[in-house]
C-alpha cells in the first residue's frame, strides 16, 4: 500500500467517525434529551442521563480532532491537483473545525449550569434551566456558522476530486452539491429562520449525508488510484 493510499484510507476512517459521531450526538443525545421549549424537562432529562450527555460531548469534541485530521489528509492528497486551491480548502476546513471546537463549549455548559447551587450561584433553578437551553441554542447557531466555511471547503474539495482522476468524478460532483446545500441551509437559517424551520428545508441535508458517506466509504475501502495520483504528482 503506497503512502497516498494510506493517507486516503486514514482520511476515510476519520471521516466515517465524524459521520457516526455526529449522528450519535445529534440524534442519540440531543434528539432524545433536548427540548428547546421545555427548559425544566430538558434539565431533568440531562441530569437523569448525564453519562449519555457526557458521551455526546466527548464524541463531538473528538469530531473536531478527526476533522482536523481529514483536512490535513485531503490537503496532502489533493495538493498534486492544485496546491493553492487545496491550501484554500485546508484553511476553510480548519476554520470550520475551530468554530466546531468552540461550539462544544456550549454543549458542555448545561452540565456546568445544572450542577450549580441556586443558593450560591445568584440564579434560581428556573433561570439555570433556561440558561442551559440558551447555551444549547448557541451551540446550534455556532454549528450553522461553521457550516458556512465547511460549505466552501466542500465546493473546493469536490472540484479538486472531480479534476483529480484518482477518485470517481461522481463523488466529486456529490461533494460540490453538498457544499451548495450546506451554504444554502446555513445562510437561509440566518436570513429567513421561519422558512428554515420548515420540515422540507431539512431535506437539503440528505444529499450532504449521501455524498460525504460515499466519499468516506470510498477512501476507506478503495483509497485512491495510486497510479493516477503518481502521474498527477509528476506533472505538478
Amino acid at each position: 500500500m503506497t503512502p497516498p493510499v494510506r493517507t486516503a484510507r486514514l482520511a476515510g476512517l476519520a471521516y466515517l467517525y465524524i459521520i457516526f459521531a455526529g449522528l450519535f450526538a445529534e440524534i442519540g443525545v440531543r434528539g432524545q434529551l433536548v427540548s428547546y421549549t421545555d427548559p425544566a424537562g430538558t434539565a431533568a432529562k440531562i441530569l437523569a442521563s448525564e453519562m449519555l450527555y457526557r458521551a455526546g460531548f466527548v464524541a463531538e469534541l473528538l469530531m473536531t480532532a478527526a476533522d482536523i485530521l481529514v483536512a490535513l489528509c485531503l490537503y496532502r492528497i489533493l495538493l498534486v491537483v492544485d496546491r493553492h486551491v487545496s491550501l484554500a480548502g485546508l484553511v476553510f476546513r480548519l476554520i470550520s473545525a475551530a468554530i466546531a471546537g468552540t461550539k462544544a463549549l456550549f454543549f458542555l455548559m448545561p452540565l456546568i449550569l445544572l450542577h450549580m447551587d441556586p443558593q450560591t450561584s445568584g440564579f434560581s433553578a428556573g433561570e439555570l434551566e433556561r440558561l442551559s437551553v440558551l447555551s444549547l441554542r448557541l451551540h446550534g447557531q455556532a454549528y450553522n456558522i461553521s457550516l458556512v466555511f465547511f460549505g466552501f471547503d466542500c465546493l473546493i474539495i469536490g472540484w479538486l476530486i472531480w479534476k483529480s482522476g484518482f477518485v470517481p468524478r461522481l463523488i466529486g460532483t456529490g461533494i460540490v452539491v453538498a457544499g451548495v446545500c450546506y451554504l444554502v441551509t446555513s445562510l437561509m437559517i440566518f436570513l429567513t429562520p421561519a422558512l428554515a424551520a420548515s420540515g422540507w428545508f431539512m431535506l437539503l441535508f440528505v444529499p450532504c449525508l449521501i455524498a460525504e458517506a460515499a466519499l468516506a466509504l470510498w477512501l476507506t475501502i478503495r483509497g485512491i488510484n495510486a497510479e493516477a495520483w503518481e502521474k498527477a504528482a509528476g506533472a505538478a
